[in-house]
């Protein structure tokens, strides 16, 4: 180690699909550059590295999943982890993005320093036990917005004397056998409607248990609107097509929940009738009492959970756990559930920015005191962006946009000469919640940890990718908002720009 910390211009956390999206952007805009990765863990991947449990696959459309600058050539929409992975890490190495990523490198706090204009980032190294550091220009969050160490499992009632085997689906073990196992999974999201149908292809007979439904729909598997351009187009062309065609069709299913939420209850409910058995008791096991998209919708390619309940082979039921016993769990209803193996898809728990400890001029970041700038700066924070995807879409097309316009941010410091751009915020301005109208527990159990939003541009949130496409690809750098300095030079002052 030498008394100089190693310099980057633009220090990257993480090195998941957002991680190596984001490199993608900056090694392609500028060549020259340096950048580097660092990644908590020891491989490419994050979230798709991460879980391992059976039949773990997107919840969105590949074509919007994928990058925006990568074509998505599976056979496959909804694709499945491993595929997922593939495609991240392929990325990652046909660009030798791979070699600018430092493995098993936690960051444990960064230090902005106006007087240096620089980040000062130290990580800890997993592999000697020892720290690290290294100075950037800019800081790039891209670590998500969950613990990975762990989930989220809530305090059950006696679920220390159960003799079985209780799993959360973040730490599933390579060893679990489940053919013949009587397999109860608590919870009623993306993973537990995931994970149902998977255990049933591998013998297990299934029941979820859930407090209350989500809204399930089925998808197909394969996109037959790609195949056929795919066989009149060259692949990017195709694959700008699929993911146009798909943009909009979600676009228009969630402003329409929006708007016409009853009308989409009933929509969601006849095409559950279509795949259920005649007379199945739909309001009680897949009728929320939410509007839909106030939670995110839950897809199942080619109705493979509606097909598990059909065969017999898998059961919802809908009711409150009392407490776990000896031999499975015995519910509010009094009913009792035998279980071998206890699943506890029970969601996430968050943690902003992986956990890293931020100040600014020696003065701490308190998240819940800052403000997010189009849901990708935070006010008062210099040269940081950060990103956290689309709640009612494709996390990759909120993660392609915020790269756009870092790169359009970097420009225009070049362009003039400035080196830090920091978010202003009007005290005029007023708060809501960062993630307003979106109401799942992970969300609700951390809201007091989360950044505000504000009630106008440019600190409003919107959920809407076509509506931010003008803003983060058109829209004005210096809007009024973004305050920025020069290098640091004795006859150089802090100046603000309200001039694009």
């Amino acid at each position: 180690m030498t008394s100089t910390p190693e310099h980057v211009d633009v220090l990257i956390v993480g090195a998941g699909l957002s991680g190596i999206g984001a490199a993608h952007h900056l090694q392609r805009a500028f060549p020259r550059r340096t950048y580097t990765i660092l990644e908590a863990r020891d491989a490419i991947g994050g979230t798709w590295d991460l879980f391992r449990y059976p039949g773990i696959r997107s919840d969105s459309d590949m074509f919007t999943l994928g990058y925006r600058f990568r074509p998505w050539l599976g056979d496959k929409a909804i694709a499945d982890g491993e595929s997922i992975l593939t495609y991240v890490r392929e990325t990652a190495t046909e660009g030798g993005i791979d070699r600018h990523i430092r493995f098993g490198h936690r960051v444990q706090r960064a230090d902005w320093s106006s007087a240096e204009q620089r980040w000062t980032v130290t990580a800890e190294r997993a592999d000697i036990g020892e720290t690290v550091t290294l100075t950037a220009n800019f800081l790039f969050c891209c670590s998500g917005y969950y613990r990975y160490d762990q989930g989220y499992t809530p305090q059950f009632p006696g679920i220390d004397r159960f003799g079985g085997t209780i799993v959360h689906p973040q730490q599933w073990p390579e060893d679990l056998d489940v053919d013949g196992k009587r397999v109860v999974i608590i919870g009623s999201g993306a993973t537990a409607v995931t994970l149902g149908p998977a255990l049933t292809k591998l013998g297990a007979q299934v029941r979820m248990l859930q407090r209350s439904p989500s809204y399930i729909l089925s998808a197909p598997a394969r996109d037959d609107f790609a195949e056929r351009m795919r066989k009149l187009l060259p692949a990017k062309a195709a694959y700008a097509l699929a993911r146009a065609k798909n943009i909009a069709f979600s676009t228009a299913i969630y402003q329409l929940s929006q708007r016409y939420p009853e009308r989409m209850r009933n929509w969601i409910r006849g095409l559950q009738e279509r795949w259920l058995p005649e007379g199945y008791d739909i309001d009680t096991h897949f009728t929320p009492n939410y509007d839909p998209w106030d939670q995110r919708l839950c897809l199942v390619p080619n109705g493979d959970l509606f097909r598990a309940i059909r065969k017999g082979r898998l059961d919802m039921v809908t009711d409150r756990i009392d407490t776990f016993t000896e031999t499975g769990l015995r519910l509010a209803s009094g009913t009792e559930l035998e279980a071998d193996i206890v699943i506890t898809a029970t969601g996430l728990d968050l943690l902003i920015f992986g956990g890293v400890r931020m100040t600014v001029d020696g003065a701490a970041v308190e998240l819940p005191k800052t403000m997010a700038y189009k849901a990708m700066m935070l006010s008062d924070v210099p040269n940081f962006a950060y990103i956290i995807g689309y709640t009612n879409a494709s996390w990759t097309l909120k993660a392609d946009l915020v790269c756009e316009y870092v790169v359009r941010l970097l420009r225009y410091l070049d362009a003039h000469g400035y080196a830090s751009a920091t978010p202003v915020r009007d005290p005029s301005i007023g708060t809501a919640a960062f993630m307003a109208g979106f109401t799942p527990g992970y969300v609700l159990r951390a809201a007091d940890r989360l950044p505000a939003a504000g009630d106008r541009r440019p600190w409003r949130l919107y959920m809407n990718y076509l509506r931010d496409i003008p803003t983060f690809r058109f829209g004005r750098i210096a809007d009024g908002t973004l305050k920025f300095a020069r290098a640091p030079r004795a006859d150089r002052v802090l100046t603000t720009s309200r001039n694009p």
